[in-house]
């Protein structure tokens, strides 16, 4: 009996898009849906047999490729998506790639030869082709960090969006001369903290300054390398703001180590909302990405793949919310 992968496989489309036009959605073009329903016919797929069919060969355990386990962000992201993996009967595998891409395609073995039933990429290093063909044969979600162009299920929130309100909370209490600190990757998000920051100096009528633009690597001590290159310009900064926490609690260290009072010398805002952003001194202001829920939802998306049901999106924009704490303002 014929499965969603092998109707996607035929088709040349993913699971999602196989998915879509099983549920009706309008996101799909005529041409592709034509296609679709032919392959569907032709395969004699019965989608209402699928969840018996798979669960005869099923593995019941799913892999979790993050670029480092050791990142507090990911934390609360893998718990969501155990949760519900756990609830399901499913078990979980974390995959710890080191963004290297070699590692990267060595897990993708086992999916490839049935070890597993599906796989979420915290932030994929192959490029969107490769992505693309390995979820028009598998199960695959998108997490957090995403390829542009993949034609890949994904869960995210709008960072340009998140990093815009960061910045603009800055300037909102008098700063027009705000550091960046940002990382030098492809990363979507990335780019996108980087844009909302640019446009948020923008829209306030605010020069853009490349010299007040430094680069980390997300964590702690490339942050404290960063702010101290920032407090060194003649011309400092008056606040910061970091894509990362670790890097802006890095920076706070850095301006207390010269001296500075934070926020009143320096203010800083991070991004993610880590468990220690509350807990450090000052307590940090940052944007909270609802990482748990950002889990679940990346868990229930691949569920759906894996036992057939149709799920009406491909992509999943969750809600950010920035937390002010008194590195920006003293309480």
């Amino acid at each position: 009996m014929s499965t969603i992968q092998d109707v996607a496989k035929a088709a040349g489309v993913s699971v999602a898009t196989v998915s879509r036009v099983i549920n009706n959605s309008r996101s799909v073009s005529a041409e592709t849906r034509e296609l679709v329903l032919e392959t569907i016919k032709k395969l004699n797929y019965q989608p209402n047999l699928l969840g018996r069919n798979l669960r005869r060969a099923e593995t019941r355990l799913i892999l979790i490729l993050l670029p480092s386990i050791s990142n507090p962000f990911y934390a609360k992201l893998v718990k969501g998506a155990e949760d519900v993996a756990h609830k399901n009967g499913y078990n979980v595998m974390l995959c710890n790639t080191d963004s290297d891409i070699n590692r990267e395609r060595m897990y993708l073995e086992h999916l490839k030869n049935r070890l597993a039933d599906g796989l979420i990429f915290m932030s994929p290093e192959i490029d969107k082709d490769e992505l693309t063909s390995i979820s028009k044969r598998f199960p695959v979600v998108q997490c957090s960090e995403y390829k542009e162009g993949a034609d890949v299920p994904r869960i995210r929130i709008d960072n340009m969006a998140a990093a815009y309100k960061a910045v603009k909370h800055l300037i909102g209490i008098g700063h027009r001369r705000i550091g960046l600190i940002s990382a030098k990757n492809e990363y979507v998000s990335t780019k996108q903290r980087e844009l909302g920051y640019r446009k948020a100096l923008e829209d306030s009528g605010i020069d853009f300054d490349s010299a007040l633009v430094k680069y980390g690597n997300y964590g702690f001590r490339s942050g404290l390398r960063a702010g101290n290159q920032l407090l060194s310009i003649d011309n400092r900064p008056t606040a910061i703001f970091a894509i990362s926490d670790s890097m802006a609690i890095g920076a706070i260290r850095a301006a207390k180590e010269r001296g500075l009072k934070v926020p009143a010398d320096i203010a800083v805002v991070g991004f993610d909302d880590i468990s220690f952003a509350s807990m450090c001194e000052p307590p940090l202001t940052t944007i909270s990405q609802p990482k748990y829920d950002l889990g679940c939802a990346a868990m229930e998306m691949l569920l759906a793949q894996i036992q057939g049901k149709p799920f009406e999106t491909d992509e999943i924009v969750l809600e950010h919310e920035l937390i002010i704490r008194q590195s920006t303002i003293d309480c």
